[in-house]
């Protein structure tokens, strides 16, 4: 399996720092993981739109975004109510859509509960 693959199979926050073999405050990650992963998609989906060729080119954009997002947070950075807001009001329940709010493919499946229908594995029960 290459390095890119790898890449796409990792699910926790923690999985991207190990990956990149960068230190990271264990407690500022617990507190702040839903805020720097939402960061850290936006920043990934500018990597995909870049249209860059080489996977460790892309690796090292990939790594440079989440130092950029984790230093942020570590800094202070504290998102506003209504980018966390928004957040709600744009739900995604897809890894392949988690970054991206342009997801067509997310219909609510039961009392608030989303999911993405491009990715008919996924269980809410």
């Amino acid at each position: 399996m290459s390095r890119f693959e790898e890449f796409s199979q990792l699910t926790d926050t923690e999985e991207f720092f190990d990956f990149f073999d960068l230190e990271y405050d264990e407690r500022l990650v617990y507190v702040k993981r839903f805020h720097i992963m939402k960061k850290y998609g936006e920043m990934l989906e500018k990597g995909r739109q870049q249209n860059i060729q080489d996977e460790n080119k892309l690796l090292d954009f990939y790594k440079f975004a989440l130092i950029s997002v984790y230093k942020n947070f570590e800094n202070g950075y504290s998102p506003s109510a209504a980018d966390v807001w928004n957040t709600y009001d744009n739900p995604s329940a897809c890894s392949s859509c988690s970054t991206s709010s342009s997801c067509n493919d997310i219909e609510e499946v039961s009392n608030g509960v989303h999911s993405c229908t491009s990715q008919p594995n996924l269980s809410f029960n």
